[in-house]
């Protein structure tokens, strides 16, 4: 059947090549997830997809992130569980987002890697536009309840697509002022979900094999490592530094990756 697919973007084994400085580039953006998912409590893959997409690509990208994605939420949701939104709106949440993962695969497998990347920035201007603007307005419980559908379908079609759901999910769920570890709960179990679809839609569609599952295991060391530095950092450093840095730092890497998606369509 997979023979039968008529385009893939994920390059195949043997042209995916780790030399040591690409391998020092991929733990350095792994740490830095960690370090924002560890003051955060979410935004590892604002940091770790755009910077490996700018090394290979989008789906490549995707699948190294598919294990630091799963197994993160799944000890920050059991640790915080009972901390979680209330279960009607965090469940449907969490459900719809797994949805949204089956058409966001589809178009991670299909859709050109030119697109792929623009998508990936766009997703990461949107993430920056949001944190910048800071809207003042809060979500009721009732009307997050009636969205968390929605919500939760479209950011696991981005989180499909492009590896980044932030714009939707995060910027959702902050919407309603939770506490911090409401927030840590709820949106750990949303990833956790998504993670749970997406292992078998990337086998399925040829992306992940053993080897980019070793890969995809051996980054997951990096980002659990320094999560404890982003808890000390959210503990001793003010927040609005913190975030300048973060926002800094994505502007630049937007910024590469559009000029790297658009130069092969100027250049032809």
């Amino acid at each position: 059947m997979k023979g039968d697919k008529p385009f893939l973007n994920c390059k195949s084994l043997s042209q995916t090549h780790f030399d040591l400085m690409e391998l020092v580039y991929i733990a350095i953006s792994f740490a830095l997830g960690g370090i924002l998912k560890g003051a955060t409590g979410a935004g590892a893959p604002i940091i770790a997809v755009p910077v490996l997409a700018l090394l290979y690509d989008v789906p490549t990208a995707v699948v190294i992130f598919a294990v630091p994605n799963l197994v993160p939420n799944v000890w920050q949701f059991w640790k915080h569980r009972n901390d979680k939104l209330p279960a009607p709106l965090s469940w449907r949440f969490a459900l719809a987002g797994g949805l949204g993962m089956v058409p966001g695969t589809l178009m991670l497998a299909y859709l050109p890697g030119q697109v792929l990347m623009l998508m990936v920035a766009f997703a990461v201007v949107v993430y920056i536009g949001f944190r910048l603007a800071r809207p003042g307005w809060v979500l009721s419980k009732s009307v997050g309840n009636w969205l968390s559908i929605p919500a939760g379908f479209v950011g696991g079609v981005l989180q499909g697509s492009s590896g980044l759901s932030a714009p939707v999910s995060i910027t959702f769920l902050n919407a309603m002022k939770p506490e911090r570890t409401q927030f840590i709960a709820t949106i750990a179990l949303y990833f956790a979900a998504l993670g749970l679809i997406q292992m078998p839609q990337l086998v399925f569609y040829g992306l992940m094999d053993w080897t980019r599952f070793f890969q995809s295991c051996l980054a997951l060391i990096p980002l659990m490592a320094f999560m404890p530095v982003g808890a000390f950092i959210a503990r001793h450093i003010s927040k609005e530094i913190f975030d300048r840095i973060i926002l800094m730092l994505l502007s630049l890497i937007a910024a590469r990756l559009i000029f790297q998606a658009v130069t092969p369509w100027t250049s032809s």
